[in-house]
């Protein structure tokens, strides 16, 4: 099979374009920019393109599958040339969907926390050498690809997500991949470019819920009364399994599981990843593995890239970066921090970075979610601001909006960047929370100034 990507370069788009070339297929591919790390692993596959640019003369009729990327236009030369050759073009969800309608497609969806309910169910299957194809939205320790596709898998895992599938296809991508097994773990307003108004944005996981198969099952997270109200209203006539957050304790900045042979000691802490746990658990039983084995299993997991990841640690200080931008996660994140190391000060740093997060009237969400930290800190550029052409906010806004007198507040990177290398590592906990850079912050700056205290 001949395949071409439209917008090879993507996070997912890459990942996928590598699979196909792992599983013998022709691959060739087209982007106006390619960042790291897609570069250069495109590159060690041959599959970079020679030079960056849209090059309609690439669109043959001997291609098989144009796979269009949400990065492309929808005046794309080759997108045109594509549609002018009458060839079949797919978006990144509807070509998964065709490579594994044979299988059981397990899909884990939700606003939140499908990251990781979908790594912590891959880390299980791997640590039993359970082979599954899968799709996951960040590099997990022991896979080489974010995506698999084989012929021989039975079981497909799939990270479900709510935003568009490409500038052509207009659905959400969680709706295209028609579950047999799916996971519904939180919904919270977000991607508000796309979904004006919450009741539209709910709308989306109501199709999500009647879109699995009959017969099939959705495991949900009973602490969401929007999940909880859409799952349990929905005539789809499909199994439905509710699912809570396990009793834990905390000791010494360890956390542990509460299970019938005793406390399980994890890696993982918070309370929003305990409730992402027993989510986890219910579809690993799904799929074959019982409770013992998930527990021993789980234990292990340390999480996936970019969430709540430490990034440097001594004896008196810890500092993680988070992938938290939406201001459930934010909250979520800064009260599990506290509640992890409760005797040290937490300084939680967030970056308004996304479309949603500096719109003037959506930050309103962001009441109180920095609450639990000590010190709270919010950085955001005016540059972002200006490319994603929105109305510029103000710092009285943003203050305004979290509701916190002591908040900082920088919009200069290098500001901010002397703010983080002078802080005292001490006694304290940081988190940097960010789906951006904080304008080009060098993380490993931070790394030294804690591994290597003067």
């Amino acid at each position: 099979m001949n395949v071409h990507f439209i917008a090879i370069g993507g996070a997912a788009m890459h990942n996928l374009a590598l699979a196909l070339y792992n599983k013998g297929m022709k691959v060739t591919g087209s982007d106006d920019v390619v960042f790291e790390p897609s570069k250069s692993r495109l590159s060690t596959s041959g599959l970079l393109p020679a030079s960056f640019g849209w090059y309609p003369e690439k669109i043959t009729k001997e291609i098989d599958a144009v796979v269009l990327g949400m990065h492309a236009k929808k005046d794309n030369p080759e997108l045109l040339k594509s549609q002018d050759l009458g060839l079949k073009i797919y978006s990144y969800p509807e070509f998964l969907y065709e490579q594994s309608k044979h299988k059981t497609r397990v899909v884990i969806g939700g606003s939140h926390g499908k990251t990781t309910i979908t790594a912590m169910i891959l880390h299980v299957l791997n640590y039993h050498d359970i082979e599954v194809d899968y799709m996951v939205g960040a590099q997990l320790d022991g896979f080489d690809v974010m995506v698999k596709l084989t012929d021989e898998a039975d079981f497909i895992v799939l990270e479900g997500d709510e935003y568009l599938s490409s500038p052509i296809d207009r659905r959400p991508k969680f709706h295209l991949y028609q579950p047999n097994i799916a996971l519904l773990s939180g919904i919270a307003w977000d991607h508000i470019n796309v979904f004006p108004t919450f009741e539209n944005y709910l709308e989306q996981f109501q199709v999500f819920v009647d879109s699995i198969t009959v017969g099939g099952s959705i495991s949900y997270n009973t602490e969401d009364k929007n999940v909880k109200n859409i799952v349990e209203q929905s005539e789809n006539q499909i199994r439905k399994f509710p699912y809570h957050t396990p009793e834990y304790t905390i000791d010494s900045g360890v956390t542990y599981l509460d299970t019938e042979e005793g406390p399980l000691p994890l890696e993982v802490f918070g309370a929003h990843n305990l409730n992402n746990l027993a989510g986890s658990k219910w579809i690993c039983q799904q799929m074959g593995v019982d409770e013992a084995d998930f527990f021993e299993a789980i234990s292990s997991f340390t999480g996936a890239s970019k969430r709540l990841e430490k990034l440097a640690s001594n004896t008196n200080c810890v500092v993680y970066k988070d992938f938290a931008h939406s201001p459930s996660k934010v909250k979520a994140t800064t009260e599990a921090i506290k509640a992890q190391y409760p005797d040290r000060t937490l300084v939680a740093c967030l970056e308004l970075h996304t479309y949603s997060s500096l719109n003037a009237e959506f930050l309103k969400q962001y009441n109180g979610t920095l609450d639990a930290a000590d010190q709270a800190v919010v950085f955001y550029s005016p540059h972002s601001v200006e490319i994603k052409k929105l109305e510029m906010v103000s710092k009285d806004q943003i203050e305004l909006a979290f509701n916190r007198d002591n908040l900082l507040i920088y919009n200069n990177p290098e500001d901010f960047k002397q703010y983080i290398t002078s802080l005292e590592y001490a006694d304290k906990a940081v988190v940097l929370m960010s789906s951006g850079s904080y304008g080009g912050l060098n993380l490993d700056t931070i790394k030294e100034l804690v591994i290597n205290p003067s």
